[in-house]
């Protein structure tokens, strides 16, 4: 294990050293919020595969591998389905609106009195989705170390907070690409033929399970339409997802360098199902189909390949651990600390801002590391995020997008009513149950429609600054007021 050690400890050490780097880069808010808007097709492509695929995409979806065969992709390939949309139809205008936040969006869209609420409502995803990768060190390090859940937790948890207190996303970035590379070499090009050898190949996996594990369908149609409501539709609409757009340099970048991470996320949704498969060949017992991943790993790879794979893990984990860490960050200060103190919405470009945001950056670190000592389910604490997000803010965000008469008291409905119906329902039918974002998605519809066309259309110099910005002919805008309804 000394090899697999020395693997670890030199990828973390890196981690933290890109940390620093990044600290010297971020003097700015745009700079320390999103890399200046400055980056190419490739750092953009790595980056954003590496947010979408974490701890619940690598552990989660070799679990799912474990319990339902090949339909186990499914979950993951749905979140490749919804980056690739996000891609096609709408990166490009939301990398033209300039903006930091989806809240600022909702504003800019509506009239300016949409932000604290959308602003609560999106807080609550990103924490809980930092929470799942969390969660996931405690499988990790016990691997690595034999560590106890509560300070794997911590010890995962602290890497992450400290590299992203320190630069922010430059320093998010740059981890990311070393990330993604360590997770291509690790998952993909390692682990996966790995575990279909040692599982005797595709022939001695097929006379050994049941067919059903060989259906692509088998996990049911019922749950992959759950999956496509969950997280197809919430990739359109993430704020960690929507942060690494606003770091594109152009719109060609964001369109292109995106739909290249998303058909990665769907070529890494088919592996993490063949290696599930595989493991319940080998260890057709598990206690947990969480398991699978750290059981194969620990048990089958050489000495050295090990590490790298648990570095690919790490690698999984802390890149949409960091992702998450910052949107949370930047949407509890920004959209809801300072618009309850009074402060302006979008100040200048100052150190004291950056300041501001490394401490948000602490503080969200601290409560995500919490609140993953108290959870323990990476796919239903990634459940809790998703249908609050897609409940609560899919209708305003997409109706913003596509439909003129929506207007602000409809979007304040829809947030409310979808949020509540959610957490409602979570709490009636359970936290994996279909109902909740079923209902809770169409209560939100009903009421953004309703409330809508009862009340004043949106006032016309908020939409002509709107549709000025998503044509990209006022970049600069985004530290101006957004015009308040007449």
């Amino acid at each position: 294990m000394a090899v697999d050690y020395t693997v670890i400890v030199v990828y973390l050490a890196g981690m933290l050293a890109m940390g620093w780097w990044g600290m010297r880069r971020a003097r700015s808010k745009s700079e320390f919020l999103v890399a200046g808007r400055r980056l190419g097709p490739v750092m953009y492509s790595g980056t954003m595969a590496a947010i979408v695929l974490g701890g619940a995409s690598t552990i989660g979806g070799v679990g799912l591998g474990y319990q339902y065969g090949l339909s186990g992709a499914w979950m993951v390939f749905t979140i490749g389905l919804g980056l690739l949309a996000l891609s096609v139809f709408f990166s490009a205008r939301i990398a033209r609106l300039k903006v930091y936040t989806v809240s600022e969006m909702l504003d800019l869209r509506y009239g300016g009195r949409a932000g604290v609420i959308s602003g609560v409502v999106m807080w609550a995803y990103t924490l809980m989705l930092a929470v799942t990768s969390t969660i996931a060190y405690a499988t990790i390090f016990d691997v690595l170390f034999d560590l106890n859940r509560t300070v794997a937790i911590v010890l995962g948890g602290s890497i992450v907070v400290a590299y992203s207190t320190l630069g922010g996303m430059w320093s998010i970035t740059l981890t990311d690409m070393v990330q993604f590379v360590v997770k291509t070499i690790g998952v993909l090009l390692l682990l996966l033929p790995i575990a279909v050898v040692k599982a005797g190949g595709f022939g001695a996996m097929k006379a050994e399970l049941p067919t059903s594990y060989f259906d692509p369908l088998g996990i049911g149609g019922e749950t992959i339409f759950t999956y496509v409501l969950i997280y197809t539709f919430g990739m359109l609409i993430g704020r960690d997802i929507w942060q690494r757009v606003f770091t594109a340099r152009d719109d060609t970048t964001a369109r292109w360098g995106g739909t290249v991470a998303g058909t990665y996320c769907l070529a890494y949704a088919l592996a993490g199902a063949v290696i599930g498969t595989a493991a319940k060949v080998l260890y057709p017992k598990l206690g947990s189909p969480d398991d699978a991943f750290a059981t194969i790993v620990k048990d089958e790879l050489p000495v050295g390949v090990r590490g790298l794979v648990l570095a690919a893990a790490l690698a999984a984990v802390m890149s949409t651990s960091s992702g998450a860490l910052i949107a949370c960050a930047t949407v509890a200060n920004n959209d809801i600390w300072s618009r309850l103190r009074g402060a302006a919405r979008r100040g200048g470009e100052g150190h004291d801002e950056v300041k501001g945001n490394r401490v948000f950056i602490l503080l969200m670190g601290l409560a995500v590391i919490g609140t993953a000592i108290a959870l323990n389910n990476v796919v239903e604490a990634l459940t809790v995020a998703y249908n609050l997000l897609v409940g609560g803010l899919l209708v305003p965000i997409l109706g913003g997008l596509l439909w003129k008469r929506g207007t602000v008291h409809g979007a304040l409905a829809a947030v409310a009513v979808g949020g509540l119906a959610v957490i409602g329902l979570m709490a009636g039918y359970g936290i994996l149950a279909n109902e909740p974002v079923y209902y809770g998605l169409a209560a939100s519809l009903v009421a953004y429609v309703a409330v809508s066309l009862v009340t004043r259309p949106t006032d016309e110099a908020v939409l002509a600054t709107w549709q000025g910005r998503l044509a990209g002919r006022t970049p600069e805008l985004a530290s101006e007021p957004v015009p308040a309804p007449q």
